[in-house]
């Protein structure tokens, strides 16, 4: 791979296709119809250069690989920094994967501004892609907050009836966080003289820095996780986008929050990391309990779901700041079955929402006996976020859960109770629209799934079976970053880090 900059391709070469679609002139149909199959066959090549990470990435190392480095302000000591470890090169491989499905989701559904939002979601991959590879804070940063552009506007104008509320919103929830990293990020420049996201993670800032510094990081990925209380743009966020806005937001944009920890606030503030252990655990277990009682009262499909990725964004944290390697192990792989398994269960709603209009549960019933095939494609997802085995789920829940354990025993206890939840609100959803008795006129005719919407569940099913079943492919490749953290970590403690009672304690004190 010497000499050739295969991040680089995989980042701008969806502004390529952007590009392609703005310049088109024409008949509006014509116009549509081209940009549907140029962003299309864009993203499935991006996909495809991105399978190169997956078969030539070296899982027996900790270093950053496929790394390109140029320089950009060299008189300010900011270069151009791309490359990728076990933790973030499945994120990138997690973004390319689902934004042509996300596509393929739109082909029938968006009718309206069909080039605009096909350079959209374009734009969307360029900056999730350069966000996951980002190894200096000034490029991280701008492709973190220019995720928020493209979603602004895939929300606003092809969203809901309340999508304007729900976009600004989002904008800002995000912008509060935003500003405080970015004075973070000033603050880290001047301590250790460089933006270079590998020499900081050497760099030792002192305590004091630290505790302030990781608040102000906290501010920003704490809402985009989201964590409790700052979580209740996601609901509106996820009710008024449309179908694909909300499998990406759910499968990628969800995971900037947990992979900012994972990338900065847990390594470069390790001694404050230990110090706030308690707060993120006491926020993530009511989010995981609180979250999953609201999501039993709600009527929306769409809510519902959102309100449960809260919570599996709950045991996330946990497994995070669990500070072991099983909790943080697990953490990523449910990061990557909750991409997978929501982003699934989101293409399920619009998969009715298409044929009939309405998200409301109280409207279906009964699918099963008209619509088998889509019936048992909901089952299988159904089954995968409540965490059944051989799934994706089971494996990162439980994995999870060996990691709280090991870390405070009544944090896994509370955590549990989650999983207890998440079965109840999920097999009430699917009782409530597949089984009982068809007897609504305007559900029997209603067709089953069509060979376009094979094409979009298929790769999805396939990724939550092989998760659950051999997830040592997904585990073992992370495993040497994920353990150089945690070593990290103890080395930064003098060997061992402290329990969470004595961190408890030392906050009385």
């Amino acid at each position: 791979m010497s000499g050739w900059p295969i991040l680089s391709l995989l980042t701008f070469l969806p502004l390529v296709g952007a590009l392609l679609i703005a310049i088109q002139r024409g008949e509006e149909a014509t116009v549509a119809k081209t940009s549907r199959h140029v962003a299309l066959w864009t993203s499935l090549v991006v996909f495809a250069l991105s399978l190169v990470l997956w078969f030539k990435f070296d899982g027996t190392s900790a270093e950053f690989q496929f790394v390109e480095q140029y320089k950009w302000l060299p008189g300010l000591n900011i270069t151009y920094h791309a490359g990728v470890d076990g933790i973030s090169y499945l994120f990138v491989l997690l973004s390319t994967l689902l934004t042509p499905i996300c596509i393929l989701a739109s082909w029938e559904s968006v009718e309206k501004k069909v080039r605009e939002y096909m350079i959209a979601f374009l734009v969307l991959e360029t900056m999730m892609i350069g966000m996951f590879a980002a190894l200096d804070i000034v490029t991280f940063y701008i492709f973190f907050e220019g995720v928020l552009i493209p979603m602004f506007l895939i929300i606003g104008v092809w969203g809901g009836q309340r999508r304007v509320y729900a976009a600004f919103k989002l904008f800002l929830y995000t912008l509060l966080g935003s500003v405080l990293m970015l004075i973070a990020m000033l603050a880290m420049y001047w301590n250790a003289g460089t933006t270079d996201i590998v020499a900081l993670l050497q760099h030792k800032f002192p305590a004091g820095m630290q505790t302030w510094l990781w608040l102000a990081f906290f501010a920003s990925f704490a809402v985009k996780v989201p964590m409790w209380p700052v979580h209740t743009w996601l609901p509106d966020a996820h009710v008024e986008a449309p179908t694909a806005g909300s499998v990406i937001l759910a499968g990628v944009l969800l995971k900037m929050g947990g992979y900012g920890f994972l990338r900065f606030s847990i390594p470069m503030f390790p001694l404050a990391t230990v110090d706030f252990m308690p707060l993120i655990f006491a926020l993530s277990v009511v989010a995981v309990i609180y979250t999953s009682l609201v999501a039993l009262a709600q009527d929306d499909m769409k809510k519902l779901i959102a309100y449960s990725s809260v919570a599996h964004m709950g045991f996330v944290t946990i497994g995070m700041f669990a500070l072991n390697t099983q909790g943080i192990a697990g953490s990523i792989l449910q990061m990557l079955s909750h991409g997978i398994v929501s982003g699934a269960l989101f293409l399920c709603v619009g998969v009715v929402y298409d044929r009939l209009h309405t998200r409301e549960i109280a409207r279906y019933g009964g699918l099963a006996n008209n619509m088998p095939r889509y019936a048992l494609v909901f089952l299988l997802f159904t089954f995968a976020t409540i965490g059944l085995p051989g799934t994706s789920g089971f494996v990162g829940e439980m994995t999870i859960l060996l990691g709280a354990y090991k870390a405070n025993t009544w944090v896994a206890m509370l955590a549990t109770t989650g999983v207890i939840l998440g079965a109840a609100y999920s097999l009430w959803l699917y009782r409530r629209i597949c089984f009982g008795k068809l007897e609504k006129e305007d559900l029997k005719g209603l067709p089953d799934l069509s060979p376009r919407e094979w094409a979009l569940f298929a790769p999805l099913i396939i990724l939550t079976l092989w998760m659950g079943i051999y997830p040592s492919s997904f585990l073992d490749p992370m495993q040497p970053a994920v353990e150089n953290l945690v070593k990290s970590l103890q080395l930064a403690h003098g060997g061992s880090l402290p329990s969470m009672t004595d961190t408890v304690l030392a906050w009385v004190r």
